[in-house]
């Protein structure tokens, strides 16, 4: 049996998110991808979902996207943790 949490979530886009807020400093998108299980590709159509949704924003440095939480994606990561600490 799945693990209760994939219920209610689609897993790779709520850990992205809780990831994100428990790492204070910004993020690249393929330690990202490594720390959820993913491919980059895949960590990118995600992160574009989420950019959308104004739950990440991006600061480019160079060659190099960065990755952070807007306060509304600190919001959504906080409820996804509390709900993560219900289903347990």
């Amino acid at each position: 049996m799945k693990d209760n949490f994939d219920i209610f979530f689609r897993r790779k886009p709520a850990l992205m998110l809780v990831s994100l807020k428990k790492n204070i400093r910004m993020r690249y998108g393929s330690v990202l991808a490594k720390e959820v299980d993913c491919t980059y590709s895949h960590a990118v159509k995600i992160l574009q979902t989420l950019e959308i949704l104004k739950l990440v924003e991006f600061e480019k440095k160079g060659r190099i996207k960065l990755i952070r939480l807007t306060k509304r994606g600190r919001n959504v990561a906080d409820a996804i943790e509390n709900i993560q600490d219900l289903v347990k």
